[in-house]
């Protein structure tokens, strides 16, 4: 119990559901281990937020031990979506946040309890200088991948130029030859985001003060990108960051993220499932952010419609507009459309043949952890580079090649999807997928690189 009483980490994490949910797991796996977590979200998302029961309000037991506590954005009563620009948001989110962030770990540390750590969203940089300046350790954690943070590194020392040469094939330390168009849209295309871009490099700007740098993925996964940054940086690798009951079960009440900013609608998926073949089923989702076109949203339910597979597709309530007119009802004998649904319990289900994916950083190690195949459909960020490992690197999917117009059209989708259900290269894939999913349980159970890196994290807090 001595350690309990020693030993207090604050978790901040970045206000965007992609960005939540692997930072409420690293805590979940401290908390587990023994540590007082609290964790720190701004005044706007708690307003937003609801546990996993789908109604309003968030349920506590949700969150076990794990206190909460708020910052200020700002923009306390609507967040980003309140500020005139996502600069404005930022460049306010920084000011105030720093200053309330301050006077919260000051609040503690007269509570009796106060905090030996700061664990902030890699997105933050600012909070680093804040856990520097009030005397406590501070650590990075980045939310997507070490190929992906490796080459936004080498952008911000100036290694690899942008914009980049459109033709030429990019040979960078840690990583497979890349085409342009397989690294991240915000440097492919480096004028498209500018303030996202900015957030990017920003996070390296004080990197070296950092404690330890922490990044959800496993060691055996992305071995030379994880060795080379390891090199110039204090870094473990904590992950994947996803329900202890759908990896290592160790944890037998840690079966859901339990922090949700959108509706759930689990029983209509899951009872749709239990009645479908074992991986005849191909899931659609395309995240919580991603906002396709009108030509894509068709393109991607005549696919559908073609592949004559079995089909469970998610359309947030935003973007049902999109949606082919009557499609729902037209289809509905093969397939069934909802505006979401708990993504790891469908992953989990054995109809569950398929998933045909944006490539999220959180969505690709779900379906990586639960052996199931993907179709990659990237749409931005660093989602192309996902595709480019998932395909090419794990070989655990196909990408789907869009045309000159950048729409992958209806013929290509259903291409893929029938060759990974049917398919010769679908036996091969699912192999595969059987493999990695073997590894990412083995990194985070007793004893696996994860594991023993998050030990270690614990060891050194309690010593210092």
């Amino acid at each position: 119990m001595e350690m309990r009483e020693k030993s207090h980490c604050l978790v901040l994490f970045y206000p965007s559901q992609g960005h939540i949910n692997p930072l409420l797991q690293f805590s979940k796996r401290l908390e587990h281990k023994g540590l007082k977590v609290t964790f720190i979200t701004t005044r706007s998302v708690l307003k937003a937020m609801h546990g996993g029961g789908g109604g309003g309000g968030q349920s506590p037991s949700s969150f076990s031990s794990i206190a909460l506590e708020t910052i200020s954005d700002g923009y306390d009563e609507g967040g980003a979506s309140q500020a005139e620009s996502i600069e404005a948001y930022l460049d306010r989110f920084r000011e105030i946040g720093s200053q309330t962030l301050a006077e919260l770990i000051e609040e503690i540390s007269g509570s009796g309890h106060p905090a030996d750590c700061l664990v902030y969203d890699s997105c933050m940089s600012w909070a680093l200088d804040v856990a520097k300046r009030v005397g406590i350790a501070g650590a990075a954690f980045f939310t997507f991948s070490c190929a992906v943070t490796n080459i936004y590194s080498l952008v911000q020392n100036g290694l690899l130029k942008v914009p980049l040469n459109p033709g030429s094939e990019i040979l960078l330390p840690g990583l497979p030859p890349l085409q342009p168009s397989d690294t991240p849209s915000f440097v492919y295309d480096s004028g498209s985001y500018p303030a996202f871009f900015k957030l990017i490099l920003d996070q390296f700007s004080n990197l070296d003060k950092a404690d330890w740098v922490l990044c959800n993925t496993f060691h055996e996964l992305e071995q030379e990108a994880v060795d080379r940054m390891a090199k110039f940086w204090p870094l473990r690798t904590i992950g994947p960051t996803i329900p202890s009951m759908y990896l290592d079960k160790r944890h037998e009440d840690n079966n859901e993220y339990g922090l949700s900013l959108l509706k759930l609608n689990s029983d209509a998926c899951m009872k749709w499932l239990n009645a479908k073949p074992k991986g005849s089923v191909a899931y659609m989702s395309f995240g919580s952010m991603a906002e396709l076109e009108e030509e894509q949203m068709e393109e991607l339910g005549l696919g559908l419609r073609r592949s004559k597979r079995y089909f469970l597709w998610v359309v947030r309530t935003s973007e049902s507009v999109k949606l082919p007119k009557g499609f729902a009802e037209e289809t509905s004998e093969k397939g069934l459309v909802v505006s979401w649904c708990p993504q790891l319990e469908v992953l989990a289900h054995e109809a569950v043949g398929c998933f045909v994916t944006h490539c999220g950083w959180n969505s690709t190690l779900e379906a990586l952890s639960l052996g199931v195949p993907m179709v990659a459909v990237p749409q931005w960020a660093d989602q192309s580079t996902n595709a480019k490992f998932i395909m090419d690197v794990w070989k655990i999917g196909l990408k789907a090649q869009a045309d000159e117009k950048g729409i992958v059209r209806g013929e290509e989708i259903a291409h893929c999807v029938r060759e990974i259900l049917d398919g010769e290269r679908g036996e091969e894939i699912r192999k595969n997928a059987s493999k990695w999913k073997a590894l990412a349980k083995n990194a985070v159970d007793e004893g696996g690189s994860s594991d023993k890196n998050i030990d270690e994290f614990i060891a050194k807090l309690v010593l210092s």
